[in-house]
């Protein structure tokens, strides 16, 4: 094989490995780089095999607590968010529109940081309640939160769900502009505001620049 075409084959694999960035790998990397954000009480948070795959099992019982990763990458580069979930049941009490019923038996967001603390906005992708798919409503405590439904009611409980989600275009649907630099990213399953309880998994998570 001729050298240059050698160095063309390595130099195209580079490039196609910089596409993506790995926010998760649980059968690799467990939960390392994951910090616990906790809010009222703890949600148990434990890595699980399940379909011949580590995956992470999240457990709430009138608790709110959430795993966080801080990396900071553009949007508009990285604008693919690429992951699959399962729930065992939706939170029956939960309603988007309510502080009451703000909880979730899963859902992944997108923190995007701003100059002072208030300024920091986030792109919660939700498993609704009620909320239907595709719909979008600030949460009922800041509406620096948007929460997106990215699947809704239980018809799919108990299964494995693989979803994508174009960053960009979310964040200029839902705040009307185009989003900073992005600072990390989170995991979270609630139940604190309705006292209910679920379970959730999730599967590898990851940021690229294509489809």
């Amino acid at each position: 094989m001729p050298a240059a075409c050698f160095f063309g084959i390595l130099l195209s694999g580079l490039s196609v490995k910089a596409e993506e960035l790995a926010v998760a790998r649980f059968g690799d990397d467990g939960i390392k780089g994951w910090e616990t954000r906790e809010f009222k009480g703890r949600t148990d948070y434990r890595l699980v095999q399940d379909e011949q795959r580590i995956v992470l099992k999240a457990q709430a019982r009138g608790a709110a607590s959430g795993l966080v990763k801080k990396m900071s990458f553009d949007p508009s580069r990285y604008r693919y968010l690429k992951w699959s979930w399962k729930i065992d049941h939706i939170i029956v009490m939960g309603d988007e529109t309510t502080r009451q019923g703000d909880d979730y038996a899963a859902r992944i967001y997108i923190i995007f940081p701003g100059r002072f603390f208030w300024q920091t906005r986030a792109l919660n992708y939700i498993w609704a309640n009620k909320l239907p798919r595709e719909e979008f409503v600030p949460n009922a405590f800041t509406s620096n939160a948007m929460l997106l439904a990215v699947e809704s009611g239980g018809s799919k409980a108990g299964q494995w769900v693989t979803e994508e989600r174009d960053i960009l275009a979310d964040y200029r649907r839902v705040f009307g502009e185009d989003p900073p630099q992005a600072g990390g990213l989170a995991i979270m399953t609630d139940t604190d505001n309705t006292g209910a309880e679920a379970t959730a998994w999730y599967g590898d998570i990851t940021l690229s620049t294509t489809r």
